[in-house]
């Protein structure tokens, strides 16, 4: 699984980890988010987020 990192503050959605801010539970895909989950720190859409290399 792949992480992911808003490019506008620097968050790091790790699939394995969850997003327990938004009560995303462990081992969902970021693509498999909804389309209006935003990230938890600086309330961006997820369309701000791009693959961790």
């Amino acid at each position: 699984m792949k992480s992911y990192v808003c490019v506008v503050c620097g968050y790091v959605y790790n699939p394995v980890d969850g997003d327990s801010y938004s009560g995303i539970p462990n081992n969902i895909e970021f693509n498999s988010l909804s389309e209006n989950w935003i990230c938890p720190f600086c309330g961006f859409s997820k369309y701000n987020f791009v693959p961790l290399e």
